[in-house]
């Protein structure tokens, strides 16, 4: 069932429910113009040097344009955020999302993806034989992306956003296959895990996948 949460609050949000129903809410206020900036002084710095107990994970694309607690208008201790271009699973993501349920305790993990990914796009521009790097590991991120690449092409899809789309799902399924951890969470209802995918020019979250009770 739907819940609703204002971030602005000081009480963590405990469920899964609670968890997406806050970064959502923090995303229309910062679409709106209207962010609270919560929990971004003096006083929460000093709350937080003894320990930290953020209300959800995030792994997204290391792209500049997504300030994780800008977009979702939260602020110091409420995320905790792995990043990398083309948000491409590795054994040092699991390892770090599988810290933050384990040991953090988050109920919510939320793949963010975003339009115009720079990752992406070279991958399909590797698909055409355009892609020109000298770097050995641009070409290994490349290649851990292609199989999203080639299955989109294969169904016939061939613009950006819809190979970012089933990049964001193939996160996920890859995310839930290699971490029993991580999957075991999410059956046993602690954690939920949502897809989701950033237009940069709106500023707006699109969902694009839930598994788990949010």
């Amino acid at each position: 069932m739907k819940t609703s949460l204002v971030v602005t609050e000081l009480k963590r949000p405990e469920t899964p429910a609670d968890a997406w129903a806050a970064m959502q809410a923090g995303n229309r206020r910062f679409v709106t113009g209207a962010p609270a900036h919560p929990r971004q002084d003096i006083d929460r710095r000093s709350d937080l040097a003894t320990g930290q107990k953020p209300f959800a994970a995030l792994f997204g694309c290391a792209d500049s344009r997504l300030s994780a607690e800008i977009i979702f208008d939260v602020g110091l201790g409420d995320l905790f955020v792995v990043r990398n271009a083309g948000q491409v699973i590795a054994e040092t993501i699991l390892g770090s999302l599988e810290y933050s349920v384990e040991v953090l305790g988050v109920p919510l993990i939320l793949i963010l993806g975003h339009d115009e990914c720079g990752a992406i796009r070279a991958t399909m521009d590797s698909s055409l034989g355009l892609l020109k790097t000298n770097g050995e590991f641009i070409q290994n991120l490349v290649d851990r992306i292609q199989p999203t690449v080639t299955a989109a092409n294969q169904a016939g899809k061939f613009e950006i956003d819809d190979v970012t789309e089933l990049h964001i799902q193939d996160t996920i399924n890859e995310l839930l296959t290699r971490s029993r951890l991580i999957s075991d969470a999410v059956k046993a209802g602690k954690l939920a895990v949502v897809g989701a995918n950033y237009r940069l020019a709106l500023g707006e979250i699109h969902p694009i996948l839930e598994v788990g009770n949010v």
